[in-house]
C-alpha cells in the first residue's frame, strides 16, 4: 500500500516553519503588523453582500443601508482612530467607490496609506468567471485605481476572497507583485504561476477578520478586540524564534459601529504601544522587503 497525495494546487510546496531560515524585518524587528481596511461598495437591489440580519426580498434595504453606513460614517471613525494612533493601513479598494463615494479613498490616500486592488464591487465574485471575463474584471479595476492614484496597485485581494484556478496567473500577468487571498502561512510565500512566473502571497487573516468573527461566529466587539490582543501578545512572543506577519482585517460597517469601535480602539492602542518592538507597516511594505531581501519562501 502506498500513500497517495491529495489533489494539489501546484502553487507552493510544503514547508514547516521551524525548518526555515531565521531573519529580521527592518530595524531588527521580528513581528510585522499591518491593517487591511476594506472599503467596499454594493449594488442596490442585487448581488452579494454580508448580512446583519437574514435578508428579505430585493431590494434588501436593511442590509444594503447597514453596509452603506460603513462608507458614510464608519470609515471616517476608523480613519480618526488610525490618525490618533499613528498607524498606517493597506486600504483594499473596490474601484467603483471612486464614483460612489467621492472623497473617501482620497482621504486615506492623503494619510499616505497603501491602496490595494479589491475588484470592482463586493456584489460579485471573480472566481466563478471564465478566464476572459476574469481578466477583464482585473483590468477594469486596475485601470480605475491607476487613473486615480497615478500608479498601478501592487497588491490584490479578490472580492469575497474569491479565486479561480487561474487567478494568480492573471494577477501576475496584469503586473501585480503580490496577492492577499491566502491565509496558509505566517510568512510571505512565493506562488508559481504559468510560463515560469511567480507572485508573492502576503498572509491575510481569516481569524483576525471581523466578518468571520462577528458576522459568522457572532462574536461581540469585545471578543474580537480580545482576540486581537491575545494574538498580538502570543505572536510577539513567538516571533523571537521566527519572523512573523500579523494581519488585521477590518470592515467599517462592522467595526466602525460605536459599540465595536471602542474595544477595537483599545486593542489597536495596545498594539501601537509596542511600536518600538514591532514593524508597523503595510502589506505592500512586507511584500517589497520580502522580495528585495530574498527572504520569502
Amino acid at each position: 500500500m502506498t500513500d497517495t497525495p491529495a489533489p494539489h494546487h501546484g502553487r507552493y510546496a510544503y514547508s514547516a516553519l521551524p525548518d526555515r531560515p531565521v531573519y529580521d524585518w527592518p530595524g531588527g524587528k521580528r513581528l510585522a503588523v499591518y491593517i487591511g481596511l476594506n472599503l467596499e461598495g454594493f449594488d442596490f437591489g442585487l448581488g452579494l453582500g454580508a448580512e446583519l440580519a437574514p435578508g428579505g426580498p430585493q431590494p434588501d434595504v436593511l442590509n444594503y443601508a447597514w453596509r452603506d453606513w460603513g462608507n458614510r460614517v464608519g470609515a471616517w471613525r476608523i480613519k480618526d482612530t488610525l490618525d490618533a494612533l499613528r498607524m498606517p493601513a493597506s486600504v483594499l479598494v473596490n474601484s467603483r467607490l471612486y464614483a460612489d463615494c467621492p472623497g473617501l479613498i482620497e482621504a486615506f490616500r492623503a494619510r499616505g496609506d497603501e491602496i490595494v486592488g479589491h475588484g470592482r464591487t463586493n456584489t460579485e465574485r471573480q472566481g466563478d468567471r471564465e478566464e476572459a471575463e476574469e481578466r477583464a474584471l482585473i483590468a477594469e479595476a486596475t485601470a480605475i485605481l491607476t487613473a486615480h492614484e497615478g500608479k498601478a496597485p501592487k497588491g490584490w485581494l479578490g472580492p469575497w476572497i474569491s479565486q479561480s484556478h487561474r487567478t494568480p496567473d492573471l494577477l501576475a500577468e496584469a503586473g501585480y507583485t503580490y496577492l492577499l487571498d491566502w491565509c496558509h502561512d505566517d510568512q510571505p510565500t512565493w506562488f508559481a504561476t504559468r510560463n515560469g512566473g511567480r507572485i508573492l502571497a502576503v498572509p491575510y487573516p481569516q481569524e483576525l477578520n471581523d466578518i468571520p468573527a462577528i458576522v459568522a461566529r457572532k462574536e461581540t466587539g469585545q471578543q474580537f478586540a480580545d482576540a486581537l490582543v491575545e494574538a498580538f501578545d502570543e505572536m510577539l512572543e513567538q516571533s523571537r524564534t521566527a519572523p512573523l506577519v500579523m494581519g488585521i482585517a477590518l470592515h467599517p460597517y462592522i467595526v466602525g459601529q460605536p459599540h465595536r469601535l471602542r474595544p477595537l480602539r483599545r486593542a489597536l492602542a495596545h498594539i501601537a504601544a509596542h511600536r518600538d518592538e514591532i514593524w508597523l507597516t503595510t502589506a505592500g511594505g512586507i511584500a517589497d522587503f520580502a522580495t528585495e531581501s530574498g527572504t520569502a519562501l
